[in-house]
């Protein structure tokens, strides 16, 4: 069993998950980003790549035979039976991985980046949970700079995302992200030094 601290970093859509998990990675914490293995996982030459195309269709890929997320992203976060059959492909592939990589890490926590984590009611699985919290104007207004959707798509991902209210009652930990970079750098530092506290009571 990993003696790892597990801190599930959770958010809405352009809360600024990124950007604080970027921050603790350069004060050498392990980040795993669940968005990241589900890429890795779903590849053309994994198992699960068969399971997707299966259910959706070949018309979800690429020219070059690879999953079209975009594509796939517009159709589950427009049909919620599709939405829900991906979940279930997907979500036990990913937490049997995050298991895997956090056994192999030798640090006393790790973040892991799961941005929904509320919705899909996997608290239970972390030590601890922190959200990044912001305003929903400035959620859009990163979101839309950063990313190349529609704005009916983002609209549409927002309202499958509990609201703040309702994420907020299940945090240990709250970051705010209504201000600048250097208040974003503060409070990680804050809870980095909380979290080697509270590893090293753990052990």
């Amino acid at each position: 069993m990993t003696t790892t601290l597990t801190i599930a970093l959770t958010g809405g859509i352009g809360s600024g998950k990124s950007s604080v998990a970027s921050i603790f990675e350069n004060l050498g914490v392990p980040i795993l980003d669940t968005d990241i293995i589900a890429k890795e996982i779903s590849m053309p030459d994994m198992p699960i790549f068969k399971n997707i195309i299966n259910e959706f269709g070949k018309e979800i890929l690429t020219d070059s035979g690879q999953l079209d997320r975009i594509k796939l992203a517009n159709i589950i976060f427009n049909n919620t039976q599709k939405r829900i059959k991906l979940e279930g492909i997907m979500h036990p592939e990913i937490f049997k991985s995050i298991k895997t990589k956090v056994d192999l890490i030798n640090y006393p926590y790790c973040v892991v980046i799961i941005p929904l984590l509320v919705e899909t009611k996997t608290m239970k699985n972390f030590d601890r949970v922190l959200v990044i919290d912001s305003e929903e104007n400035n959620q859009i207004k990163r979101v839309l700079e950063r990313d190349k959707i529609s704005p009916e798509l983002l609209n549409n991902i927002i309202k499958i995302q509990v609201n703040r209210v309702e994420r907020l009652k299940h945090a240990d930990d709250i970051v705010n992200n209504n201000g600048t970079i250097d208040d974003l750098n503060k409070s990680v530092d804050f809870l980095h030094k909380k979290y080697l506290k509270i590893s090293n009571k753990k052990n």
